[in-house]
């Protein structure tokens, strides 16, 4: 079954209220932050210049993304780090993730980056198996208690 196309939409006045009622189911919670919580982590690090978007299917939203979009400083510094990725628990299991996933890796390829990278907490039903099928390899890096992966793209 054909869902209908997942875009990637802006956060505005007229959307912030579904977008922040997004919800991941309860064992997850451990590993993704709440759309509250990570726009309020953009507001308070402007340094890690956050680009962030909600994950639309049809007129739903029924996601959050949000990139350290080339930070000109840090860790990630001038890189492209995935910083959240949410799908509510009502659209999990539908290819919903793999296609916002697919759309950040476009726009962050077409800035002209080699690599995207993310990073996960390992646990019972952790993420690592849907980053691993996606492509992701892990760096060998550690951060803040956190896995460290890399998705690179082929060359042109």
């Amino acid at each position: 079954m054909e869902s209908p196309g997942v875009q990637l939409r802006e956060v505005t006045d007229d959307n912030w209220d579904a977008v922040r009622a997004l919800r991941v189911r309860r064992d997850q919670k451990q590993f993704v932050a709440s759309v509250s919580r990570s726009l309020k982590d953009a507001a308070k690090t402007p340094e890690a210049n956050p680009w962030y978007r909600a994950v639309y299917r049809g007129d739903e939203p029924v996601g959050f993304v949000m990139l350290s979009w080339k930070p000109p400083a840090g860790p990630y510094k001038g890189r492209h780090f995935l910083w959240r990725l949410l799908i509510d628990k009502r659209y999990q299991k539908r290819g919903i993730g793999r296609d916002a996933l697919a759309q950040i890796a476009a726009l962050v390829r077409a800035d002209g980056a080699t690599e995207l990278l993310t990073s996960y907490e390992p646990g019972d039903g952790e993420p690592w198996p849907f980053y691993q099928k996606f492509g992701f390899e892990p760096t060998g890096e550690i951060d803040d208690g956190e896995i460290v992966l890399r998705l690179t793209f082929p060359d042109r």
